[in-house]
């Protein structure tokens, strides 16, 4: 909790998760070996760190020292501001004693919308592992065309350093940006050297790069991705995928539910 809140002091207040995650690391001292080891190998591609910082935010977030945004931006409040440290364990006490207060009814019902949200991405991952790779391959094909992209070819052959298609994004109808794409359909974790080799087959062919996985990426990697002079090469990590599948709709059919919530007044009853 402590390296959190000093990473976002660090940070100017704020940050997305990603800028939270890595400047943390940086001042925890995480080894690569830490950084790489994942929550759960079988059923998501989630590493053990971003589980628990994840965590971490939502303990911090109902003691009041953090708020986020629907942007996904994190931020400390005016009272985690006036903080310089916690004690983790009150913080635990407060969050367990606040839940357990809780109305059964609303505790059932997040517990519901949470073991939801687990299973339609446990079983997302698991069907896009299960794919073909051409399979794979048009399906990322389909999804650039959706965030925007024209001219998407899926161009992939051997001997081409590991390129899978190319296309061209429009910005506002001014710009655009020639774009070559590598697709890795795994659970492991990306290397510094995969996006050095992918970075290797685009000079001179493209003024970006995208590197999409069903896995993650390593903290070398993120950083070889934006290496100040070299090609930049965005990244999209296996939760990121998840999440442009389900907004975009492909594949995925979200249909919202309205959950019946019964209060009973006694004091109705004893006035009659």
């Amino acid at each position: 909790m402590n390296p959190l809140i000093q990473a976002l002091k660090q940070l100017g207040g704020s940050g997305t998760i990603e800028e939270i995650d890595r400047k943390v690391a940086q001042i925890a001292e995480l080894s690569d070996a830490q950084l790489e080891v994942l929550h759960d190998p079988q059923k998501s591609s989630q590493t053990e760190v971003e589980y628990r910082l994840a965590w971490t935010r939502t303990y911090l977030k109902k003691y009041g020292v953090l708020e986020n945004s629907s942007r996904g931006v994190w931020a400390l409040t005016p009272k985690g501001l006036q903080l310089d440290r916690v004690d983790p364990q009150t913080i635990k006490r407060y969050v367990r004693d606040m839940d357990r207060q809780a109305r059964t009814t609303t505790v059932r019902a997040q517990q519901s919308e949470t073991a939801a949200e687990l299973t339609w991405r446990d079983e997302l991952l698991a069907t896009l592992l299960d794919m073909d790779p051409d399979a794979f391959e048009r399906l990322i094909q389909r999804l650039l065309r959706e965030a925007g992209f024209i001219q998407v070819e899926v161009t992939g052959r051997s001997g081409d350093g590991g390129i899978d298609g190319k296309g061209i994004m429009r910005l506002g109808g001014l710009l655009s940006f020639h774009v070559l794409f590598q697709c890795k359909r795994y659970r492991g974790s990306v290397t510094a050297g995969q996006v050095r080799d992918f970075r290797g087959a685009m000079v001179g062919r493209a003024d970006k790069g995208l590197l999409i996985t069903t896995g993650n990426f390593t903290r070398d990697a993120m950083q070889e991705a934006t290496r100040d002079g070299a090609d930049p090469i965005d990244l999209v990590d296996g939760d990121k995928l998840l999440d442009l599948l389900k907004e975009l709709g492909l594949g995925v059919q979200t249909k919202r539910v309205e959950v019946e919530q019964i209060t009973i007044d006694s004091e109705w009853f004893r006035a009659l």
